[in-house]
Formats: C-alpha cells, structure tokens, sequence
C-alpha cells in the first residue's frame, strides 16, 4: 500500500489536494459545537458569577454610568449592542475606542469585497476558470478550477453574459478572466486606502477634541530624557526650560538611582506576605486568637484609624501583654540557615516581625539618603500648550540632548527602569531584537509539522500507514487535514504572545504604554510573517517534498523569479481552505470562549487552592487585565488573510468568515472591555497608526499575490499592470506615516482653543450630539491626585492585615475595605507628595 503514496508529476497538484470544500464540514461543525455550547453557558454563568463577568462594572468607577444588562438569558445582548461609541469612549477611553473602530474599518471592507465577489468574481472564476489549462497552466491546474466551480451557480450565466456582449475583448474566454486580478486588484487596494483615511481622520478628530478636553497633570507633563551631566539638577532644568520662554515650569522630578530602596521595598513585601501567611495558618490551626490588639495601626504620621475588617498585628512589637498571648503550641516555624548545611528552626511570626522591622528601619534611612541623578526627568508646565510646544520642538542643538517626549501618566511609568542608562536600553532592545529573530526560525520548526498534515500525498511520503488509515477514513481525514492544523495553531497564537510579553518587560522601557505598543508590534510580527508569509513559504516546501526529488524542485521552482512568483501563487491557492477554517474556528468557534473567560476560569480553583491571607484572596478578585498587545494582532492578521485573499478564488467564502469574525469580535470585545476585564488606557489610542501601517503591510501583499498569480498564468504584461500600483501603495504608507502619525502622537494647539466649549462629539457635523467633557474625563478621574514621583519614596509602610478573630474574609469584602483605606489616606498622600516635591 505504501507505493501508492510514489507520486507523480500528474497527480500531485498541490491545490488540487487541499480544496474540496467537502472538508470544511467537519469544522463548521466542530466550531459552531464549540462556540455555540461556550456562548449558552457563558449566559447561564453571567448573573451567577457577577464577580468575574461583571467585575469592571462593580469595581470601577469609570464604569459605573454604563446601562445596567438585565438578568435574562439573552436580554443583555440588546442592551449591549446599544452602547454608543460615546458611551465607549467616555467609559473606557480612547484605546478601547480605537481598538473596536478597527473592527468597523475591517467589517465594512470585506462586506464590500463581499459583493463583488458574490457578484462577479465567483460567477468568472466559475466560467472560466476551467480555461487555465489553455492558459499555461498544468492539466491539474484546470482540474483544479473544475473542482473549485462545483455546482452551477444559477446568476453568473446572466452576469458573465452580460459582461462578454459588454467586453468582448476583455472577456475574451481564454484570456479575458485574468482581468479580474488586474480590475479587482486596484478597486480593492483603491477601497482599503480610502477607509484608511477616512476611520483615521475620524480617529483623530475624536483624540484631538477628547484630549484637548483634559486637563490632567499628564496632559501638562514632558518626558525629558538626555539631560547633561551639567544640568542634572531640579533647579537648573527648571530654570533652562523656562529660558526657553515656552511656559512656567511647576515642578520638576528627577529621575535618580533608586535601586536600593527598590530593592528593599520589594524584599519588605515578599517578608510581608509571608508574615501574613505565617498568621493566617497559626489562627487557622488555633481556631481563634484570644485576644487581639485593637490599638490603630502605625503610620508615619502617627498613626491611622482602625480597619473594621482586618487588624494590624505589629504594634508594640506583635506580641506581649498588650499584644497576643502567645499560644506557644502549634505556632508555625521556619528554618533560617546557619552555613553550608547547618540551620535551625525558629518561630516564623517573630522572624518575619523583627526582619519587617528591621527593613522599615532601613526604608525609612534609604528614603533620606541622595542619590546620583540620571538624564531623565519629568517637568510639569503650566498649560497643555506650553507642554506640546516643548514635545513638539527641538529644544538643544546637541543631538540627543534635552529630548522632549510625551510623559506618560504617573502610575503608567515604570520607575525600576527610568534609572537605566541609555547604553542598557540599546543593548538590551537589540538583544531583545536578535531573540525575537532567533525565535522565528524556532516558529517555523514547529510550523511545518502543521503544514505536512494538510496534504495526505505529503503524509503518504513520511507516514505512509496513517495516510493509508485516512485515506479509508474520510471523515478523520478532514478532521486532521483541517482541524488538527487549525487547532495547533491557534494555541500556538495563543501561548506565543505570553512570551514575547515578558521580553518586552525587559526591554527598559520607562512606560507600560511603550510596553504594549512593543507587545503589538512583536506578536503582529509572529502572527503576520511566521503565521502566514512563513507558513505560506513552508506550505510551498512541502509541496516540493510532494513533487518528488527535493532538492531538485527546489532548485526547479526557486532557481528564478518568475519560478519563485509561479510556486508563492500556487502555494496561496493551496492554503486557501487552511486558513478559511482558521477564520472559521477563531471566530465562531473560540470568540464565546473569549467572554467566558476560560483562562481566569481555569486558573481560578488553582490559585483559590495556594491562596492564605487576606491580600491572596483579594488579588482573587480582582477584574482580568485586557492586553492590546496580545488581542489586537490576531485580529490584525485574520484581517490581512482576508485582504489577501480579496481576489483569489474563493474569496467568497473568506469573505463570509471573515465577516463573521468581526462582527462576533467587535461584540464580544465591546462586553469586555466595558464590564468585565480591566485594562490600562494611558497610550491615548496610539495603536491607530500601528494598525494602518500594519494593514497597508497587508494590502502590499495582496497587490504581490495578485501579480504572482498573473505569472502564474503566463499573463506576465498583465501582472506588470500592477507595479504602478505596488509603488502608489508604498508611497502612500509612507506618506500616511508623514501626515498623520504626527496628529496621533500630538494635540494641536487649536484642539486646545477649541475646547474651551468643553463639549466632545464623535459625529461628522460639530452641530450633532455633544458628550460632556467632564464624562470623558471619568476614565482617568483619578489622576488629579496623581504626582510624578516613584511611590516607594513616599507609599506608607502597611502593617499586616489578617482576618480579625480567625474570621475568613471574602477577598472581595478585603478588596472593597482596602479600596476605602486608600480613599480615606488619599489627602495626606497627596499632601506628602508635595511635600517630597520641594526643594
């Protein structure tokens, strides 16, 4: 049976093995099972788990003018596609905003791409498709076409009849159809261009009138990097800053190496947190505690009012007469080491008291100490104006000196890395660089298993007894030719993005804004290249292992461009069914996963398990973070399959999908983002640019696709037709980059005088409806007590908290009384601030 598998140069057409659309049955099922089974339980869990499902709504103010969802089974989805894009906009900020806009862009695209294809390009593929054997093509080429026509489509006799006695010329049988990549090329790339620019004028008429609107300290601050070692003091960068005559200089924070207290202040909570676990498991085996201080807890103020929940245990020492009658049995110990291999056992609750003691000591002198300076610092102006004057200008005639840049908001910096020196952020970015290269030849080491199980002749050539077994089996077959490949690759989209996460915490970077535009930036990478261009490219090597004689079809079909053109056209055609069922299983299949939240699910009764004290089960409870970074490329690269497969055969049905993956994703994201998943909006919806410039990538390709798939046909004068529109397409994307990148990075002076009416409308017309100022300002409604300053210079030392009498506190309750501590301490915070700020 294994000499069934010798193939042969007739009967091994790639395309030809890997487009019956009899295999997409299996997945339509298998998605629709899975989608449809994970969206009924998600509405049966939602009112139940209100703490998962509706944990931004209870817990964040900016969410609390969203409409209530009604406890129905479905009532909520009404209610929810009724939420306006001002509703988004003033609850959740411009990133969310952005972020579902770019769901819009998408779906309004392939419905247009929809119609033509529907149309006119399936009624031509239909008709003429089968002439590809006259038109240079191989015999499988035109068996090919025949197979992919299927049953009659009852319009396109009428609509190609009308288009020959039109177009004799052009529709000429043989040769007439190739027009279509020529005609349809630029109509789509002319459409795609023209969304582009109208979505991003209305993006940044939306950030400009938004943002003019704030009056925030972030809004008035610079990012002043590159300070001589001659001005790294407060005074002098105040004093140069105002020479400039841009504005008044309010405060000045100077970044300075402050590693050590870092240092201590991590090490003091790691000490915390085992002290209030060492407490729990003593009051836990003792059942309940005597007696327990009820004195206020210490502050370095002198002193704080008492928590109605949780009682502080290290006052006088945690222990003593006026302390905690000591239950000498059942105490819990710890081992402290005394050498190589000597150590002994003490009492844990006073080993970690006396170690807590001894580093607020050290605090409290490291707070005091001087440190060396770096050349950062953050400068507050008086007014938004003076601060976009300073960003947007060059300030020193020495390159690299005195660089202005947007700050970011005070809890977005990341202070462990403001103290970096520049030279430790280049290398560490080109580090970071090299192994995210390194990591896309791994990628395709694992992609190509992926790639050998869409085609059963290649499965034949390595594992010729599970092609015999899939060939009896039809059913198996399509499950292993189309979802076992789907599947594996979108859990490698799915766990990839956790990695190239962690890199980019390591790069340096002072902001978790710049954080997230590197996490967008690397896994698009991952997602577009190794994803699709690599995999198309592997796709085409397993069709070289297919053809028989390795290296010489590779020499064959790669030894020349019009070859290298021939097999990259032949090899998308191929994948076309791959990635319609990817679209298919991402969208119907995965997205009601995405509101139930299966990750948090999962990972909750593991954590619930190792979680002790108070602090634990309050971080239990705390609202899923939503990352931009590992959402927002996935979605890019389903977009860009569907604009490279505009054109090509079938594109109906990506069409179809595609629009299907939207429409579920922008629902399913918009639930999200505003009622159940937290997720940081400091970036002022810099994503924009990223993801246009990221489309035009896309559309690129799409005008490459279709050029090679005229010299595929031989109709070389033909795919020069489309060069002209290759070099307008680049041009553009370079332009767009000039033009409009600026306006998403900056406010306009203007912008500012213009919203002095203190009004926002996201319509055409200034004179349609208006959102209040002051309701956009409800997502960052907090920052005005916000300070440029690292908190560990300021940040009281919190004593342990621990249930009072032995009592288990919800982590909610712990979440909801601590959240008031805070408010309560938040004057003197600020006032403490202000007071480190002077001089």
């Amino acid at each position: 049976m294994a000499s069934a598998w010798n193939l042969t140069d007739k009967d091994d057409d790639p395309a030809q093995l890997f487009t019956s659309t009899r295999d997409l049955g299996p997945q339509a099922v298998l998605s629709v099972a899975l989608g449809l089974s994970a969206f009924l339980i998600f509405c049966f869990l939602r009112t139940r788990w209100t703490g998962l499902y509706a944990a931004r709504k209870i817990q964040k103010h900016a969410a609390s003018k969203l409409p209530e969802l009604p406890d129905t089974f479905f009532g909520w989805i009404p209610v929810l596609f009724k939420i306006t894009e001002e509703e988004v906009l003033a609850s959740a900020g411009l990133d969310a905003f952005v972020f579902l806009r770019f769901f819009k862009m998408a779906t309004k695209y392939i419905a247009f791409v929809l119609f033509f294809s529907l149309t006119i390009i399936y009624p031509v593929y239909q008709n003429y498709g089968k002439e590809e054997t006259q038109m240079g093509g191989s015999s499988s080429e035109g068996e090919l076409a025949t197979q992919r026509a299927g049953a009659t489509y009852r319009r396109s006799e009428t609509t190609v009849g009308f288009l020959q006695e039109a177009f004799p010329t052009v529709m000429d049988p043989k040769t007439g159809y190739l027009w279509i990549y020529v005609i349809f090329g630029y109509l789509f790339s002319f459409a795609l261009i023209y969304l582009v620019i109208t979505e991003t004028k209305r993006v940044i008429r939306v950030r400009q009138r938004y943002l003019g609107a704030q009056s925030s300290i972030t809004d008035r601050t610079i990012r002043l990097s590159g300070i001589p070692l001659r001005l790294r003091s407060e005074e002098k960068i105040k004093q140069t800053i105002e020479n400039l005559e841009i504005g008044k200089v309010e405060r000045v924070t100077l970044c300075k190496d402050w590693k050590s207290l870092d240092d201590l202040m991590a090490e003091r909570m790691a000490v915390l947190r085992k002290l209030e676990e060492a407490w729990t498991v003593y009051l836990g085996r003792q059942g309940a505690v005597t007696k327990l201080n009820p004195a206020e807890q210490r502050s370095e103020e002198g002193g704080r009012e008492q928590h109605n929940v949780t009682t502080p245990l290290l006052e006088n020492g945690g222990g003593g007469e006026n302390g905690i009658d000591k239950m000498q049995s059942g105490r819990p110990t710890t081992r402290i080491s005394e050498g190589w291999f000597k150590g002994r056992r003490v009492d844990a609750i006073e080993h970690y008291e006396e170690k807590l003691q001894d580093l607020d000591g050290k605090i409290k002198e490291a707070r005091d100490k001087d440190y060396t300076p770096t050349p950062l610092a953050f400068v507050t102006l008086d007014s938004i104006a003076a601060c976009q004057m300073a960003i947007q200008a060059i300030l020193d005639p020495e390159p690299m000196q005195l660089i202005a840049k947007p700050a970011p908001a005070p809890a977005d910096v990341v202070w462990q890395n403001t103290y970096l020196s520049r030279q430790s952020r280049m290398i560490r970015s080109w580090s970071i660089t090299a192994v995210v290269l390194l990591l896309s030849v791994v990628w395709l080491s694992i992609l190509f298993p992926f790639a050998v199980l869409l085609n059963l002749k290649t499965i034949g050539r390595f594992l010729p007894q599970l092609a015999d077994f899939l060939e009896d089996h039809k059913v198996v077959q399509s499950l292993v030719r189309t979802s076992l490949p789907t599947i594996g690759m979108s859990a490698l989209n799915a766990l990839v993005p956790f990695l190239y996460d962690w890199l980019s915490n390591l790069q340096g970077m002072t902001s978790q804004g710049d954080v997230e535009m590197s996490i967008i930036s690397k896994n698009f990478f991952f997602t577009f290249f190794n994803l699709f261009v690599a995999f198309t490219l592997i796709g085409t090597v397993s069709t070289a292992y297919q053809l028989g004689g390795l290296m010489d079809n590779l020499k064959e079909r790669f030894g020349d461009l019009l070859g290298t053109s021939y097999v990259l056209a032949q090899s998308l055609n191929s994948l076309g069914l791959f990635y319609q069922n990817l679209i298919l299983l991402q969208g119907i299949g995965l997205f009601p996963f995405r509101l139930l939240e299966f990750g948090s699910v999962f990972l909750y009764p593991i954590s619930l398990i190792g979680a002790k004290t108070p602090r634990d089960f309050a971080e239990l409870v705390q609202p899923p973070i939503f990352s931009y970074g590992f959402f927002l490329p996935s979605t890019l690269f389903v977009f860009s399959i569907c604009v490279v497969y505009s054109a090509l055969p079938d594109s109906q049905l990506v069409a179809v999908f595609g629009i299907i993956y939207f429409m579920l994703g922008h629902f399913v994201y918009k639930y999200q983002l505003l009622y159940a998943m937290d997720h940081r909006h400091f970036s002022t919806g810099r994503a924009w640019p990223m993801i246009c410039i990221r489309v035009l990538v896309a559309l690129i390709f799409f005008q490459v696709a279709m050029a090679g798939q005229l010299l595929l046909k031989g109709a070389i004068p033909r795919s020069v037709l489309i060069a002209p529109l290759f070099i307008g397409t680049v041009w553009f994307a370079l332009w767009y980059n000039r033009t409009y990148e600026p306006l998403m990075r900056f406010i306009a002076l203007r912008s500012l005088h213009e919203s002095q009416d203190d009004s926002l409308s996201l319509s055409d017309s200034r004179n349609e409806e208006n959102v209040d100022a002051a309701q956009a300002r409800t997502v960052d409604g907090d920052e005005s007590n916000w300070t440029f300053i690292n908190p560990n210079l300021i940040i009281p030392l919190d004593d342990i908290w621990i249930p009072e009498d032995g009592a288990r506190v919800s982590g909610q309750e712990y979440d909801t009384q601590q959240r008031d501590a805070r408010r309560s301490r938040r004057t003197n915070f600020v006032e403490r601030a202000a007071e480190a700020a002077v001089p």
